[in-house]
């Protein structure tokens, strides 16, 4: 039993980054984005042309939050990274609707903030959904292995 688990569990990893939100929606959405954001390939492909204030999008679903090389960050962002956010559909939803508040509940400080100002009062769900067409970041090589079979 514990192998159709395991073999479940490494079946999910395969699978590609699903969003229940609206792609189309989440496109015309992410032009409020742009003026400080792109979603460039790694091999250069310019997606959505943008600012470059905000880290490049590409590559966001299933990221760890904080982590694009060569972008600095604020210091509250990274630490929840460090802490375990990975950019999910969800928690994508609730960081641009509030970014100052979702990390003050996030990391439990009430004196966490946010370099990003702009807030997204809906439609965070088709942001993600559109983004996570691009270049899905490859799941944690921190998870545990399924044991191998005798």
């Amino acid at each position: 039993m514990k192998y159709y688990a395991a073999a479940a569990f490494i079946a999910c990893l395969a699978t590609p980054v699903l969003a229940e939100g609206d792609i189309e929606k989440g496109e015309k959405t992410f032009k409020k984005c742009k003026s400080c954001h792109q979603i460039v390939s790694d091999s250069g492909e310019v997606i959505a042309k943008g600012g470059s204030t905000g880290p490049n999008l590409y590559g966001l679903a299933g990221r760890k939050a904080g982590s694009v090389e060569g972008f600095r960050y604020g210091d509250d962002l990274v630490a929840a990274g460090e802490a375990g956010l990975v950019w999910n559909e969800e928690q994508l939803a609730k960081y641009v609707q509030n970014p100052r508040d979702f990390l003050r509940d996030y990391l439990d400080d009430s004196k966490a903030k946010s370099n990003m100002s702009f807030r997204l009062k809906k439609g965070g769900e088709d942001v993600y959904a559109y983004l996570a067409q691009f270049g899905a970041a490859e799941p944690a090589a921190e998870t545990e292995e399924a044991p191998a079979s005798e």
